[in-house]
């Protein structure tokens, strides 16, 4: 006998779909009682394979579930609207009685009142929101029929500590439902084992890996320069393409201008405008500090086909189904292979459709990473995340929101930590430290009222003081970014956020661009600029800037682009072609440089000796290999060198003699001793002590927000300093200032990588050459010290007056 069509075959064969092979096999898995990892590009029809499983479920029973079934995780709030409307959709056309709701930290107070009450058949949130759920003590018996778990964008949780405060949440609703089935939902991934193993912890060897081998189609174009700058430098290229990356999108009916900074977005937004304003009411600019009200805006303008074009930041990579975008447009390098196919999927992001991505180099070099993305993209070579093992400050914090919600016991709930992947390796020790210091602040705190959290009695945690609670509350997650200073108009609307170091500096009357608008600022009085459309004619306005580094270049896309300058990839790209002159110049003057050998260039200038080496590590890399090979050359010779680098290599400055000596170079690049030797040259004890600012926050021993105010950064920056140094001085041992220590070495230097290029360079030859001149690749490092030494005018006189000379002789050599 034939059985009834289950509810997504039903739906499929409404909208005259056929479910690809990996939503069947991750129904039929769900179906068996399975969790699991699902792995497929972008635009396939992800969302609907984890999704129908439990839809199918619950429509198929004899009653229809009146409780909590689904809990949605999502990285973004942003995301959060267009998930759960993407969920209501099929229930729509299936005319099912089932709820999506969302819960985050823009949801009303009413409406967290009313999810008080009940909750949904399936609710959207956030790993900050579920953490928030379990400090309930409701919440166990609210949750007790859940069902699923999904957690959606797993790639760009993992490595982060937001990914293992969800590993932590997950172990919780896990002893409270049993047999709770988790499926996380990945795109553009290298190590999907270890995204397995990070998502189902202990139970990773029972769980279902559905990979689908499909792969969506991408048109990738580049838009090539006129005229290519044979000695480029950073950033200047791009906006001379503006024109016709205006015109560009006039040639779709939609599109997303992605930028890596928000600085970067506002600068092309207003550029844009300027280039044809025509363009002035079609484009929007939407980026994390904007006010959520213009984000929206922005977005369904997109939805609506209001706006032509978003110029936009990450904050609009994942997934939002903008079915309307008919290309991207990426604005310089993305710096990493997955980054760049998960923009391009944001265009043509429905099942058939092919996504659009045009390419925007901001220098000459740019294009090489362009084309070498694309032989990446082609084998398949997507980047890895590093995984995070066991940061205690969050483990305090989660100690303490757990308490909240009920009394734990001790063992039990170790038992439960254990389970995860990032705190496998928990020790007792570690254990008996994160319950003493929850307790009473730890062996420099207990003296203090305020650091006694959570009471210990006969083997139980409860956190049971209401103030506290509050706190602790409104402080949970582990997004610590600076201090926001609230932009506004006089009549109170809000436009958004600035970091307090760029606003403090601007005088009232100063003009500046933010959001798409020249505003002029007022007055600046407790964490709120108040501002007004600027008056001023002919004014371009100072450019709102955001901290954060620039991206480096990834390991792989790195090993990409050396393999383009190595001859080994015979694919041609127009890309290519469009350097050869460069890259002519740099062999006649010297040799391309490749990842299989050490290529070191010894120049002379006006500014002293100089030595560049080009390792293709990433600029992270290149900054501590640099700086280590400077300490170590001059380590008892009074010698001043000076260190710049970008994503190919690093140059050393200095006014003394600098050596092109095999053995001498190989001596200040050997990899023995290299973390005694970084502690000794860098000031490791400042740089710990801005980190402990921020594993203090997550700790909970500083609290940012409080009932009706927020504390300014330098209350904060005062509390965290205050408490370094106590722990420095009477609990030397405190594992938080270790902690502090190993993310400065593995956040801000990349020490394990450090460790696996000079590792490798140890085994390569060494490729010396003296210069005549500064060589194509030797120039943008030469550059970048005078940007960091000497004021921009100056500079700019500088190098104008150095790429003269330079283009005077490149035209003589090519001629002959």
């Amino acid at each position: 006998m034939k059985t009834a069509p289950t509810a997504a075959e039903t739906f499929f064969a409404k909208r005259q779909w056929k479910p690809h092979d990996f939503q069947l096999e991750t129904w039929q898995a769900y179906r068996e009682g399975r969790s699991g990892l699902l792995h497929a590009p972008t635009g396939l029809g992800k969302t609907l394979a984890v999704w129908m499983g439990p839809v199918n479920e619950s429509l198929g029973a004899p009653r229809i579930p009146t409780s909590c079934q689904v809990l949605w995780i999502t990285p973004l709030r942003a995301l959060a609207k267009d998930t759960a409307r993407s969920l209501q959709e099929p229930l729509d056309e299936l005319d099912a009685p089932l709820e999506v709701a969302l819960r985050t930290g823009d949801t009303s107070s009413y409406r967290k009142a009313k999810l008080r009450e009940k909750l949904p058949f399936a609710l959207v949130t956030t790993p900050e929101s579920l953490s928030l759920m379990l400090t309930y003590g409701d919440s166990r018996t609210k949750l007790s029929k859940l069902k699923c778990v999904v957690v959606d964008e797993w790639h760009e949780l993992l490595g982060t500590k937001r990914g293992v405060q969800t590993e932590l949440c997950l172990a919780r609703l896990k002893q409270w439902a049993p047999d709770l089935r988790v499926w996380g939902v990945s795109a553009t991934l290298g190590n999907l084992d270890e995204a397995k193993e990070s998502l189902h912890g202990a139970r990773h060897k029972e769980a279902a890996f559905v990979h689908s081998t499909m792969r969506k189609p991408l048109r990738v174009e580049t838009m090539i320069p006129r005229e290519i700058d044979r000695f480029p430098w950073a950033g200047h290229l791009g906006i001379r393409l503006v024109k016709r990356v205006a015109k560009a999108l006039h040639r779709a009916r939609s599109s997303l201008v992605f930028t890596n900074t928000r600085s970067q977005s506002e600068i092309w937004h207003q550029s844009l405008i300027e280039a044809d304003p025509s363009l002035k009411s079609r484009i929007a600019i939407h980026h994390g500090s904007i006010s959520r009200e213009d984000r929206l805006a922005a977005e369904q303008g997109l939805l609506e086909g209001t706006l032509l074009a978003v110029v936009c930041t990450s904050s609009l990579d994942l997934g939002i189904d903008f079915a309307p975008v008919e290309q991207v447009i990426q604005i310089g390098s993305p710096k990493g292979v997955a980054r760049l196919l998960q923009r391009a999927g944001r265009s043509g992001h429905q099942p058939g459709k092919a996504s659009r991505l045009l390419c925007i180099p901001t220098n000459a070099m740019e294009l090489l990473e362009f084309a070498a993305a694309q032989d990446a993209l082609d084998a398949r070579e997507l980047e890895s995340r590093r995984l995070q093992e066991k940061p205690l400050d969050l483990l305090v914090q989660h100690v303490a929101t757990c308490a909240i919600g009920e009394a734990l016991d001790e063992s039990d709930f170790a038992a439960e930590i254990r389970s995860t992947h990032s705190y496998r390796k928990l020790d007792d020790a570690d254990w008996q430290w994160v319950l003493g210091f929850v307790s009473n602040g730890g062996d420099a705190l207990r003296a203090y009222p305020h650091y006694r959290k959570v009471e210990r009695k006969a083997g139980k945690l409860h956190f049971t003081d209401k103030r506290m609670i509050q706190l602790h509350r409104m402080n949970i997650g582990t997004i610590t970014s600076d201090v926001a200073v609230s932009l506004r108009f006089k009549n109170g609307q809000k436009l958004g956020t600035v970091e307090e170091g760029f606003i403090t500096k601007l005088r009232p009357g100063a003009p500046f661009v933010f959001g798409g608008r020249l505003l002029e600022l007022v007055r600046v009085r407790d964490l709120i600029a108040t501002v007004q459309p600027s008056s001023k004619k002919n004014v371009k306005g100072e450019v709102v800037i955001w901290g954060g580094s620039k991206m480096p270049l990834s390991t792989e896309l790195a090993h990409a682009v050396a393999r383009r300058l190595n001859g080994q990839v015979d694919t041609p790209r127009a890309e290519v072609e469009a350097v050869s002159e460069l890259l002519d110049i740099q062999a006649r003057w010297s040799s391309v440089p490749t990842d299989s050998v050490l290529q070191v260039e010894h120049a002379l200038s006006r500014q002293g000796e100089h030595l560049f080496f080009y390792t293709f590590a990433g600029r992270l890399v290149n900054e501590g290999i640099g700086t280590l090979a400077a300490h170590r050359l001059t380590d008892g010779h009074p010698q001043s060198v000076q260190v710049t680098q970008n994503d190919y290599g690093f140059c050393l400055t200095s006014t003394g003699k600098l050596p092109l000596d095999e053995a001498r170079l190989r001596e200040i690049l050997r990899p023995e001793q290299l973390l005694d030797d970084l502690l000794k040259c860098l000031n490791t004890h400042e740089l710990a002590r801005r980190k402990f600012r921020e594993v203090a926050r997550v700790a909970g021993l500083i609290q940012q927000s409080q009932p009706g105010k927020r504390k300014g950064m330098r209350n904060i920056q005062t509390s965290a300093s205050l408490l370094y140094e106590v722990f420095t001085r009477y609990d030397p041992d405190n594992l938080l200032l270790d902690q502090s220590k190993r993310e400065i070495l593995e956040g801000q230097l990349e020490f394990t990588r450090m460790q696996e290029v000079l590792s490798a360079m140890a085994d390569k030859s060494y490729r010396l050459i003296e210069l005549e001149r500064l060589t194509p690749m030797a120039f943008p490092l030469w550059a970048e010290r005078l940007h960091s030494t000497i004021s921009t005018k100056d500079a700019l006189t500088l190098m104008e007056e150095m790429l003269a000379e330079l283009e005077r002789e490149a035209d003589k050599s090519l001629s002959q």
